[in-house]
């Protein structure tokens, strides 16, 4: 009996330990299941970063196969080529201006690298544009303004000996510029035409303005009605001066306006003159021309005028005759001081060295 009682102590003490293995097991498997479903989340997250890594290639080889980003990549190379172009132009004009022989710079297509923004080019006789950039771009005009000025004075029949005062009316309060027409200076109409066509006196533009018949207002809509009887239909006016930004125009529509001015002989001689001295409250005052082609031998020039305000940058339009041919130069917005003139010699060299048939295809044409 104590036997049997010994082997079913043993049999369930033996039970007893096998439960607590089997749960011990348990558990451990249930661990071990747990920790293999951590690395679950860490697996995805190194594969995304091989993902990312995998994905940066990809960009680099999307920019490098379309041809449209390689296009970009074309024009920033003609931007770079220009801007020293224009760069160089500014920093050497005397070298540009002295050096005839110098070989003319040319783009991909064989036209001369200019440093203006905008320019206009034709041979007025027959009408053939020559050069062009941006010729349709409504830009500010500066005192390129007062070619209209002087022809709505000339039309107006008004008296060119009639003496015009400077007055505080007179004065440029929009920019603050300067002049060597002191208040009280008192000069004839034709003196105050010339001074603004010749050395671009604000003030004389303004004077003849105020003395319009009906005044200022009158004549900026006078200037205006003209603008469109000539078909500048770019173009508006807002002072008589150009000192006003308002004052806009087209390349194309100042080629016209260039032309019309050409027109009238007081134009031609007086925006040509080399200087002119006149009585300023008792001293003679030599005023010059603000454009140093009209005294070069080797220019024939019958229109010149130029012009600067911030807004517009520095402008010059011209009508020079080459090759017995009138040309029509418009350049606007100059990145430099000196770029104008020898953006203009570049042309007149261009168009003699190697557009001879261009110029010589019209007949003759008498006059200016």
């Amino acid at each position: 009996m104590k036997l049997r009682l010994l082997v079913a102590s043993l049999a369930a003490l033996f039970a007893l330990q096998s439960g607590a293995v089997l749960a011990s097991s348990t558990k451990s498997q249930s661990a071990g299941k747990t920790a293999a479903s951590k690395p679950a989340p860490k697996a995805p997250a190194k594969a995304a970063p091989k993902k990312a890594v995998s994905s940066k290639p990809a960009p680099k080889k999307a920019v490098a196969k379309p041809g449209t980003n390689a296009k970009p990549a074309a024009k920033k190379v003609v931007a770079r080529k220009a801007v020293p172009a224009a760069a160089a132009a500014a920093a050497a004009p005397a070298a540009l201006g002295a050096d005839e022989d110098a070989p003319l710079a040319l783009d991909a297509n064989g036209l001369p690298l200019l440093g203006s923004s905008a320019f206009y080019v034709i041979n007025q006789n027959t009408g053939e544009v020559l050069l062009e950039r941006n010729g349709s771009a409504v830009v500010p005009i500066a005192s390129i303004t007062k070619l209209m000025t002087a022809i709505v004075v000339l039309e107006a029949g008004q008296s060119l000996s009639e003496r015009l005062t400077i007055t505080e009316g007179d004065i440029d309060r929009l920019k603050g510029t300067g002049s060597r027409l002191a208040l009280g200076t008192t000069l004839s109409r034709e003196e105050m035409l010339q001074l603004a066509l010749m050395s671009s006196e604000n003030r004389a533009a303004s004077a003849l303005a105020r003395n319009y018949p009906g005044g200022e207002s009158a004549f900026v809509e006078a200037m205006n009605v003209k603008a469109r009887l000539l078909g500048l239909w770019d173009t508006r006016f807002r002072d008589s001066t150009g000192l006003n930004p308002g004052n806009v125009s087209s390349p194309k529509d100042l080629a016209r306006l260039v032309a019309a001015s050409a027109a009238f002989p007081l134009i031609r001689e007086f925006s040509t003159a080399h200087e002119r001295y006149v009585d300023v409250r008792g001293r003679m005052l030599r005023f010059g021309n603000t454009n140093g082609l009209v005294r070069s031998p080797e220019w024939a020039i019958s229109v010149s005028k130029t012009g600067y305000i911030s807004e517009a940058g520095r402008c010059l339009v011209m009508q020079a005759w080459l090759q017995q041919q009138p040309v029509v130069m418009v350049l606007m917005d100059s990145s430099g001081r000196y770029t104008r003139t020898a953006d203009a010699k570049r042309v007149r060299k261009w168009l003699e060295q190697g557009m001879p048939q261009r110029l010589a295809v019209a007949p003759q044409r008498a006059g200016g």
